[in-house]
């Protein structure tokens, strides 16, 4: 599971993973810009869908994915577990250019993050 909040001080992104997820996938937290990031969108059939190759972290079919993937020149971040609440963030970072993630409430973390795009595009 994952905890995704905006610093609005900074105009940042911010996503935790929690407890083992951090081990599991190689990551203690990803910041990034409010302007990198494209949309969000709860796709729970998601975790069916080919991931890439992994380096590094867990792949556990059907049940928990957490780490670095990439597929077709991408890097995107796995931290999923069972699908039902993953949403997608599509971003033009670096880093990674989408992040697969599992959260409490899906919709409201995506209304988060698409209201915080609004009011950054109003800017």
């Amino acid at each position: 599971m994952n905890t995704v909040s905006i610093n609005s001080q900074h105009r940042l992104l911010v996503i935790e993973p929690r407890g083992l997820d951090k081990l599991w996938g190689f990551v203690r937290t990803i910041d990034i810009p409010i302007d990198q990031v494209r949309g969000a969108t709860h796709d729970p059939g998601v975790i069916e869908d080919y991931k890439g190759v992994r380096g590094p972290g867990l792949g556990i079919p059907g049940h928990k994915w957490a780490g670095t993937w990439r597929k077709d020149g991408e890097r995107h971040y796995w931290n999923v577990t069972g699908g039902k609440t993953t949403i997608v963030i599509q971003t033009t970072a670096q880093r990674f250019q989408r992040l697969y993630l599992s959260v409490e409430n899906p919709r409201t973390t995506v209304d988060l993050i698409n209201t915080a795009l609004t009011d950054q595009n109003q800017r």
